[in-house]
């Protein structure tokens, strides 16, 4: 998150946190100043957004028909969450309508380049494969335990020209890109996790509405 953050204007008239979640990042734009409304599909996630102590309003909403008049927001926020949405296009066109002129989208996907392959085993210095294709769309499923809760998430692989087409299509035009591989400090606790330290992990971008 904070190399996101790094890309974010200051605090305007009202920020968009697409896809909020339990809204741990619509709490902490909240503490730079931002005023935030955070939309996410799921009721249970908006709920529990709710529930915490100093979080954004948030509402039930679909990514892809944003309940909000046209140039609402100077600032719109999609972290990691445009991999996940089914009309990817669709959702970015929305957000697109929903910015004021001048208005911004800060968006982190997880990396193309990572979720089109697999390290061939956890050494620092593994091989990285590509077994399929990273042109083509895929689908991707990831199983994981938080903290005693079994989780499966169920997203899609897409190269980047994906999104980029849909930003060009919205009308936006990309002023920053950045490539985030896993910090040093990770590394040194994990040496095993040097291996991210030659693949970009995440993209993070940020997109203007002219």
């Amino acid at each position: 998150m904070p190399s996101l953050l790094g890309l974010l204007p200051g605090p305007g008239r009202r920020t968009l946190d697409v896809a909020c979640g339990e809204g741990r990042l619509g709490r902490r734009l909240r503490s730079l100043g931002h005023r935030v409304v955070g939309i996410d599909a799921s009721p249970t996630m908006v709920r529990f957004a709710a529930d915490h102590e100093g979080s954004a309003p948030a509402l039930v909403a679909d990514a892809a028909g944003l309940p909000f008049p046209d140039g609402t927001f100077d600032l719109a926020v999609a972290y990691m969450c445009l991999h996940d949405i089914d009309d990817m296009p669709k959702a970015v066109a929305e957000i697109a309508r929903v910015l004021d002129r001048s208005g911004r989208l800060c968006a982190a996907i997880p990396h193309p380049v990572s979720t089109a392959g697999s390290f061939a085993d956890r050494d620092a210095d593994a091989a990285f494969v590509i077994s399929g294709s990273y042109l083509d769309a895929a689908p991707l499923r990831l199983v994981a335990d938080r903290g005693g809760i079994h989780l499966t998430f169920h997203s899609e692989h897409r190269p980047f020209e994906f999104y980029a087409r849909a930003i060009e299509d919205s009308g936006l035009y990309i002023e920053a890109i950045r490539e985030v591989r896993v910090p040093d400090q990770a590394a040194v606790r994990d040496p095993a996790a040097r291996r991210w330290q030659r693949i970009p992990l995440f993209l993070h971008l940020r997109a203007i509405k002219p």
